[in-house]
């Protein structure tokens, strides 16, 4: 709609002062005859938007003219600024509602503000979606003081960090984008000798913000290196196919934690098909079967938390290696012989 340009094209100017024709009509995905059309209808409105000639030139907006936010002290603006990750957005219709929303925002904020925010909003992410096959952490992050310093000041960062495969400690220099927090679990997001690379910051043993910049390659944001470490992890294929029965009594419960790890069902198979496999499958009454898949036999193990509750069917080699854990967990807890 025009009256929402319209606002559009005076809240951006009010942020930036004076813009060029063509990155107007850019940013609002019009022609640039629409926004000389748009800018003459501020001004007969009484703005005060005026044209500037010459290879500097553009549409400005008169000093001054702007609408404050008051009350916002630097941190609460910044808090402002730290978003959900766009498709989060966008899976609910409200990316253009978004994008529409900061600009507003960031127009009447306090010109001290702005900076804060506007590099907030660059360097800290929020991710929901849980990793496949991982469940949220049982505690948040130690400390994130030095990694916000780093990220926001654009600092490198030392790092004394523990790996969660094979346990071996490693110090790395690192060229920070920024964190992002995904399904509770906070990461940093940085480039190690030009490669990039996601640790869990709750994983840090420590963390030393150093006097040098932080060295990123041209070009690439927070959004755009996260989305590449972000598929590497999605991407990888969960062979392992894995049959439990659930007792129907924890069933949502099961399911909630394990929604990463189902099976879809194969795009090859008919709905007649289906329906004969459900008949020929069903379990006693008060149990229900569920199919998943996993990248590994050990991340399959998890099903053992759920103890008498979920039986795993198949494969044998699974049943086998919880039945050991198991026994072996039991084991602990026998009744020690007297002293």
């Amino acid at each position: 709609m025009r009256s929402d340009r319209l606002l559009s094209i005076m809240l951006l100017l009010q942020t930036h002062h004076q813009l060029p024709a063509s990155d107007l009509a850019d940013r609002l995905e019009v022609s640039v005859r629409t926004i000389m059309r748009d800018v003459e209808a501020l001004s007969a409105a009484g703005v005060p938007v005026y044209t500037v000639r010459g290879p500097q030139g553009g549409i400005a907006l008169l000093p001054g003219f702007r609408t404050d936010v008051t009350g916002l002290t630097s941190d609460e603006a910044r808090a402002l600024f730290v978003l959900l990750s766009g498709p989060a957005h966008a899976d609910l219709g409200l990316g253009q509602a978004l994008g529409s929303a900061l600009r507003k925002v960031m127009a009447a904020l306090p010109a001290p503000h702005r900076p804060d925010a506007d590099l907030a909003s660059r360097r800290i992410l929020i991710d929901p979606v849980r990793w496949r096959g991982t469940p949220g952490p049982d505690h948040p992050a130690t400390e994130l003081a030095a990694f916000q310093q780093a990220v926001l000041t654009d600092r490198r960062l030392r790092l004394r960090y523990r790996h969660g495969r094979d346990n071996r400690v490693r110090t790395y220099t690192l060229d920070p984008y920024g964190l992002v927090s995904k399904a509770g679990v906070w990461y940093l997001v940085a480039d190690h000798d030009g490669e990039p690379a996601l640790f869990r910051t709750d994983r840090a043993l420590s963390a030393a913000v150093l006097d040098q910049p932080a060295q990123r390659r041209d070009g690439m944001e927070l959004a755009d290196v996260w989305d590449t470490l972000r598929r590497r992890i999605d991407d990888i294929p969960a062979p392992l196919a894995v049959t439990v029965k659930v007792r129907d009594e924890i069933l949502a419960k099961f399911l909630r934690i394990h929604e990463p790890d189902l099976a879809a069902p194969d795009p090859g198979d008919s709905p007649e098909t289906e329906t004969e496999t459900e008949t020929e499958t069903e379990t006693e009454t008060g149990w229900t079967r569920v199919e998943l898949r996993f990248r590994a036999l050990v991340a399959a193990e998890a099903l053992l938390a759920f103890g008498p509750d979920a039986e795993v069917l198949a494969p044998d080699d699974l049943r086998r290696a919880l039945a050991h854990k198991a026994a072996a967990t039991a084991a602990l807890y026998l009744p020690r012989p007297a002293p």
